[in-house]
This record gives structure tokens, sequence and C-alpha cells, in this order.
């Protein structure tokens, strides 16, 4: 391994020289405390920035090891120290000076979820922490002296200050991996209480706007109904009470802008764990929640939707149902199945976002417009089934159709962003209103077992790139995939990994005798072991990426129009 000093004297050579000279600094450096990594430089100082990485011994950053002992604590411990060293960085950017990129440095930008990326990974002996930096240039020539002061002054200061336990604050990092000591405490116990998610009294749901995901200041904080309150003596909190959300059919209603679809968002977003201070620390739902929605125009290749659609009037095939733009009822059909298939345990769905003609037909329709005569099975008179079948729940939010109130075994009433279990008088109510419909005592078998087979095309390219167009969409080669209608992908480093894992699959796993589910299963193994890493297999890391879920993997995959059976 070379020395700073042979960098600093490499970098002062290649003075004023053609950008690509550069190039000639990549390799590993010892700086005392750390090593610094020069992975990739850019060809141009317009291209995209430079990829570097540091290398700190365990040994001198001095982490307690209990904080890497266990997976979450080490995603939680990886997380904070991402922040940290993007805090040090930011400041940094730019102070050097020249064309184009010169002078930018980045790291991941961690939102409000804990997330597990290559930005930073830890174990017993190291930790790593990759970054971008833009070269300096003056137009297109080498400017050392400013890449100098990046690399012997900026970054050493950056990471004197993030990377030792020494230097940074120790009772905000014990308090990061105490909070994720209590959320997986919760998570592990929501199966044995017969719970599917778990709200604490006093979170903060409503966020700011649209367009930020922290928390609405002011907003009214949560309180959960007495007859739905359940507490628990966490790890470091103590003891805490919210609202425990029964396995089974839950029903939320109530008027408009009264705050139903805040709930489902923050129990939708509840797969992750969140950061202090983001108000739904203690929201935590059954990790495999699936947000359902309609959505027009996708790709469905080979997906069995007979338990809600057949007999279509084209004689068009619904057990192996492909069709290259799909109405909202066959998309939302598809959805369900493929997260039946994917693993999933708990369905969420809000009404507004959902295709009608597949969530429910009232009894005058039913009275004019025969069942024999109609193609679509509704939703609602498969929901029961599901959970008695399949034992999946369903989270539902309505506010214009009192028919859930026959399905639904948990009804709760937001009235001015406070929930009120109305269950009782809701089916008293619904007693005086005959309901007519076929009853679905079990939910249908289907065929659940598909094989890809691997895309000819996309393999027989000479390259295969990757590139996202922030979170909603990602392009493997000249195939894009359009992922707007995954409500729970929370980063475009998610998405982008996304990209990585389905070129894995289909470059390892996909060969038309594994199924689906065998071929994510592998996939999932190595990430398991490995983290996003495991994307690139050997060699350097490519990209900054972010672990997706099991479901958002499926769901790629099924949205992939190169996917063959």
């Amino acid at each position: 391994m070379k020395t700073s000093s042979e960098l600093q004297a490499k970098l002062r050579s290649i003075d004023h020289r053609g950008y690509p000279a550069y190039k000639d600094l990549r390799g590993e450096y010892e700086f005392g405390g750390y090593v610094l990594s020069i992975d990739h430089v850019q060809g141009d100082p317009f291209a995209a920035p430079s990829r570097l990485s540091v290398h700190v011994p365990m040994a001198k950053a001095g982490f307690p090891k209990e904080y890497i002992g266990e997976k979450v604590k080490r995603i939680t411990f990886q997380d904070h120290l991402t922040r940290l060293f993007a805090h040090e960085i930011r400041g940094g950017s730019f102070i050097a000076k020249g064309s184009g990129k010169s002078g930018l440095l980045a790291v991941s930008r961690c939102g409000q979820e804990v997330l597990e990326r290559t930005a930073c990974r830890a174990d017993e002996k190291k930790i790593i922490v990759r970054f971008e930096a833009g070269f300096p240039a003056n137009g297109r020539s080498v400017n050392a002296g400013e890449l100098e002061k990046i690399l012997f002054r900026i970054l050493p200061d950056c990471v004197r200050k993030s990377l030792y336990f020494s230097n940074i604050d120790q009772k905000a990092l014990a308090s990061a991996i105490a909070l994720c000591e209590d959320q997986q405490y919760i998570r592990d116990r929501l199966p044995q209480m017969g719970l599917c998610a778990f709200i604490a009294d006093g979170a903060v749901l409503p966020r700011q706007s649209g367009v930020s995901d922290k928390p609405l200041q002011g907003a009214v904080p949560f309180c959960s109904p007495e007859s739905l309150k359940v507490e628990l003596v966490l790890p470091n909190r103590g003891k805490v009470s919210g609202m425990g959300i029964r396995k089974g059919v839950t029903l939320f209603v109530g008027g408009g802008y009264h705050g139903k679809s805040t709930v489902l968002q923050a129990i939708q977003d509840g797969v992750y764990n969140h950061i202090g201070g983001d108000g739904r620390e203690l929201v935590i739902t059954d990790e495999s929640a699936v947000k359902l929605r309609a959505e027009d125009g996708r790709s469905i290749v080979n997906v069995d939707i007979t338990p809600f659609i057949s007999h279509l009037p084209n004689k068009k095939d619904t057990t192996h149902f492909t069709t290259e733009d799909a109405s909202g009822s066959t998309s939302q059909a598809a959805g369900l199945m493929e997260a039946v298939e994917s693993g999933c345990g708990l369905l969420l769905m809000d009404e507004d976002t959902s295709a009608t003609n597949f969530m429910i037909r009232d009894r005058l329709m039913q009275e004019v417009v025969k069942s024999e005569e109609e193609p679509i099975t509704p939703f609602i008179e498969r929901v029961n089934g599901l959970y008695e079948s399949r034992g999946i729940s369903t989270i539902l939010v309505a506010g214009s159709s009192g028919s859930y109130f026959h399905v639904a075994d948990t009804i709760v009433q937001m009235k001015e962003y406070v929930p009120l279990d109305i269950t009782a008088q809701a089916k008293a109510a619904a007693d005086q209103f005959a309901v007519f419909r076929t009853a679905q005592a079990e939910f249908p078998a289907y065929s659940g077992k598909r094989c890809p087979k691997p895309d000819r095309r996309l393999l027989s390219e000479e390259r295969i790139k990757i590139k996202t167009f922030g979170k909603d969409e990602v392009a493997l080669a000249k195939n894009n995939v359009i992922l707007r209608g995954l409500e729970q992908l929370k980063d475009e480093e998610q998405t982008r990994a996304l990209g990585y894992a389905l070129k894995a699959l289909e470059e390892k796993q996909f060969n038309g005798m594994r199924t689906l589910v065998q071929a994510v299963d592998a996939l999932e193994a190595d990430l398991e072991k490995d983290g996003p890493e495991a994307l690139f297999g050997r060699g350097e890391v490519a990209a900054s990426l972010a672990r997706p879920r099991r479901q958002e993997l499926f769901a790629c995959v099924n949205r992939y129009r190169g996917l063959a059976f």
C-alpha cells in the first residue's frame, strides 16, 4: 500500500496536465488513522464525480463492539455514521474550485427511514464510508492544488469528526441504537400479540407537505381508543401504549381531511424503522405489508388473476393473464396476486387510489347485472377469505361505501385526526341494510408457481447500463421499468438497487426451471450475507444503493416488460 506522501508527490507531478492524468491516482493510500481508496476517476470534469472510500480500522475508530453485533444495530450504526459524515462533508463541498463538478463532495442523503446502504459498511474489523468527489480542473486540465486541498485538508477533518468514537456525540449514537432496539422489540412481538401494526400514543403522523417527509409542527398527537389500546414494556423506553391493529380486516372511515389517509401512510411506512424526532418512531408494521393501488397501463406477465377476474367475454386466459396495458381492475388484481406470491402478510388499500369495480359492486348493480354476467369478483367478497384461508390481513381506508362494514372486524373512525372505535355502532347500523352478495368462505386455489426465463435480448447487450429517473423509474439497458405505483419505495438509491437486482436475477437466477420465489430467495440470501454490495459481485462498488424490501424486488420484476415465462 502506498503512503499519503506518495499520493501528494504523484498529485503534484500531474499538475496542469490533461484531465485523464488523474486516473494515475487510483489505488489505496495510508493516511495514518485511515486508508483512502480512490476507486474510480471521472474521465472529464463535467462527468459523474469520482468515487472514493475511506477505510477506518475499528480498533482505531473505537466504537463499542455491541453496536455491530446484531443486524438491526449494525444497520442503525451505519446509518448514523453516514449522517454524521454527510453533515461534515457537505460543509466542505465546493470549497475547492474549478470547472464543471470541481470541488463537489457528496455522500448518500438519508431520509427519515433507516436503510441499509452501500454508503457505509461496518464490521468487527473496519468501517468503510463511500462518497463522491469532483476532481478539480482548470478547463480540462488537472488542478492538483485544489484536489490536494480536498484530500489533505477537508477530508481528514471530516473523517476525524465523524468516524472516531471519541470525537462524536456519543449520547446521540447510543440513543439511535436504543431506539432501534425498541423498534425491533415491537416488530418481533406483533405476531404473538395477534397484531399486524402498532401506533404509539403521542406519535405525530402528519407530514409537513407532499414534498417533505418531516413531521408537521403543531399536529394532533395520536391517541388510541381505549378499546384498542395495548401496552408494551420496551427494553429502553420502558412502558408505552398505543393502538394495536389486530390481524384480520380493519377499516378506517371518516370525513374528508380528517386523517384516514394520513394514518394509512404512516402504517405503510411503518415497515421501516425511523430516526428519532420523526414522530413515527414507534409506528411499527408487519414488514411484509404491501400497499396496493390501481396502475392503469402497467405490464402484466403470466399472472393467475382468476380469484378476482375470470370468464372474460373475449375468452382471454386469466389463469396466465398477460397484457402490455392493464386496466385499473386487472392491474390491482395482478398486484394483489403478485403480493401473495411475495409472501405478503398484510394488504393496505385506499379506495381513493383503487379501481372501484375491483373493490366493490353495490346491491343495485348486482340486481341489474347478474353475477354470471360480471367477470369481476370484487375484493369485498374475497377479503375475509384471504385472511381465513391465507392468513393475509387487510387495512382499508374508505369514505364513500358502508358496505365494508359487513366484512370488517374492526372499524375506526378518524375525527379531526383522533381515532374512535365505532365497530359496535357501525355493525349495528350495517344490520339494518341487507347485503347482497355470494358468500366466499375460502380463497380459491390459483396457479402461483412461475418460472422466469432469461431475457435473451437483454443479455445480448455488450454492457447493461442502469439508470434511475428519480424514485419512480429505473432503466435496464433500454428497458424502462415504471415503479411509481410502489408507494413504499422511499429512496432513489432503493430504486437504483432494484435495477441492479433485476440485472442479477436475469444473469444468474432466471433459467426457466427455478421459480420466481426461489430466484428471489437466492438473491435475498446474498443480500442478507453481504448487504447491497452483493449486487456488484467482486470488485468495486459502482453506485450508491439502499436495500429494497423483498416485496419491491417482486414488484420490480413483475413490471419489467422483458419478463418471460
